[in-house]
């Protein structure tokens, strides 16, 4: 069985360690780890250190760290625009891809997207997509942390597009699947996944100009919360993740 990990804002330089704050409430209070039990410590940036409880207090733990390890980030690096859904939807897509190998998420203001990221109520829903990817990094042990990046406009996913390596947009009228595109060895991978009324006309003629290339994934046509997870499966196999 894996030992449980928690995400800490970086690990420490000495063999000592106290384990406090969400996270050592969370280790104490609801896993009830004990003296002489043993966990992981993730800085969700390669770095994860091993480490034995010595004491444990009311929302902390003291740790002795026996063993350190540091990943090395992936590259070429996948990075998925994912057009804003409605209701859990896209919690669900970036607790999927998370899983699944993201390396960073762009939430998309798309024209067909239903729901609205404004102000403070946008704020909270990018939020709530962040701590969606936190739990689910330590839910999968990945040791590198997915960034979730601010909501981005057409225009801006279209420079994103035309400064990767590779620019690969999901749609199901694309002649060319994703199993069969060629792939770079090095740079940023991004992927774009519509919302879920699809991706408009204009939109995927804007990709096109700067280069991206529509891809599908085979007959059917999956749901946004699922379409991005299934195409990072795709190239985390095709690259040698898996």
């Amino acid at each position: 069985m894996s030992l449980p990990r928690f995400l800490v804002p970086a690990l420490p330089p000495d063999d000592a360690y106290v384990l406090d704050g969400p996270e050592g409430r969370h280790a104490s209070t609801v896993q009830r780890l004990r003296v002489g039990e043993r966990l992981t410590l993730t800085d969700g940036r390669g770095g994860t250190a091993r480490a034995e409880v010595t004491a444990a207090g009311r929302g902390t733990l003291t740790l002795r760290i026996d063993e350190r390890r540091y990943e090395e980030p992936p590259d070429p690096r996948l990075v998925v625009v994912q057009g804003i859904a409605k209701g859990e939807r896209g919690e669900l897509a970036v607790q999927a891809m998370t899983e699944v190998g993201v390396d960073e998420i762009v939430p998309w203001s798309a024209a067909r997207s239903v729901a609205l990221w404004r102000g403070e109520r946008g704020a909270r829903s990018r939020e709530r997509w962040v701590t969606t990817a936190r739990e689910a990094t330590k839910q999968s042990r990945r040791a590198w942390l997915p960034a979730v990046a601010e909501t981005a406009s057409t225009a801006q996913v279209a420079r994103r597009l035309a400064a990767a390596a590779a620019g690969l947009v999901l749609h199901e009228a694309a002649a060319t699947p994703l199993s069969a595109v060629d792939l770079p060895d090095s740079g940023e991978i991004v992927l774009v996944v519509g919302p879920e009324g699809g991706i408009a006309d204009q939109e995927l003629d804007e990709f096109v100009a700067v280069g991206a290339r529509p891809v599908r994934l085979g007959r059917t046509v999956l749901r946004t919360s699922t379409a991005g997870a299934a195409a990072l499966a795709v190239l985390s196999a095709r690259l040698g993740r898996w």
